[in-house]
């Protein structure tokens, strides 16, 4: 019969004698770069860590600062990310009527100075005192499915470090019912 040669056209394979008759037609085998990720591995889903701060802006910005800090620290650019989510609540007209009066009082009995500071400060105050503001930090821990162990020593971490431990911590994980509503909120948020 004669000598076999195989030879590839396109994305088959054909097996052929010397003599020029063709034996069968076969699918190519894969290439190396081309092939389907194994059953057993997963991709692991990103986790959520949300924190709620109420009105207490400086706390929230020390936290930001605290995760900025190991973000470049250990490198962890795109595997921590961190978006703030603030919220304005509605306050009664009694308690708007009553800011400017209390300011008031307080311009007339300092300089014109010491008014401007206190003022601010006064204002600042009692938006963190009365909660004007809902300020909830989110924190996206997406690492991939070889880094398990760092993963679980992130989440772990985390909430007991100083400016989060008091700002109510909530882990929440991709089989958890407020997963997906969590995550359009945290693509949403710039």
């Amino acid at each position: 019969m004669g000598r076999r040669i195989i030879y590839f056209a396109g994305s088959f394979m054909f097996n052929k004698y010397e003599n020029g008759s063709q034996l069968e037609r076969l699918q190519r085998p894969p290439v190396l770069t081309q092939r389907t990720a194994p059953s057993n591995i997963h991709v692991m889903a990103h986790s959520f860590l949300v924190f709620d701060f109420g009105g207490n802006e400086e706390t929230a910005q020390q936290a930001r600062l605290r995760i900025e800090g190991w973000k470049q620290g250990f490198r962890l650019d795109k595997k921590l990310q961190v978006k703030f989510e603030r919220a304005e609540l509605d306050t009664t007209t009694e308690e708007e009527a009553a800011k400017p009066a209390k300011a008031a009082k307080k311009a007339k009995s300092q300089d014109k100075s010491a008014a401007k500071r206190s003022s601010k400060k006064s204002s600042n105050e009692e938006a963190t005192a009365d909660g004007d503001a809902k300020i909830r930090l989110i924190v996206r821990l997406d690492f991939s499915d070889h880094e398990k162990l760092s993963h679980q020593r992130w989440v772990e971490r985390i909430p007991t470090e100083e400016p989060f431990k008091d700002a109510s911590p909530r882990v929440i994980r991709a089989g958890d019912a407020d997963f997906k509503a969590t995550s359009d909120l945290f693509d949403s948020l710039d």
